[in-house]
């Protein structure tokens, strides 16, 4: 289970689900047509995708 926590304050998100199969979203990365890498939350079955959650003004980082 993918874990965000904020690396300013502390604060965590766990357990993010897709709203169509109930599937436990999983942390991925993906690359921008600019080449720039950046963190998402996605569901295994191909339903679609987030960008990583934020707190403070900056990505939270994942355990995994």
């Amino acid at each position: 289970m993918a874990e965000y926590v904020c690396a300013v304050c502390g604060m965590g998100v766990k357990g993010m689900k897709c709203v169509k199969c109930e599937a436990e979203l999983v942390h991925d990365h993906i690359t921008t047509d600019t080449g720039e890498t950046v963190a998402v939350a996605k569901c295994p079955n191909n339903c679609g995708m987030i960008k990583s959650p934020l707190c403070c003004g900056t990505d939270m980082s994942c355990n995994l």
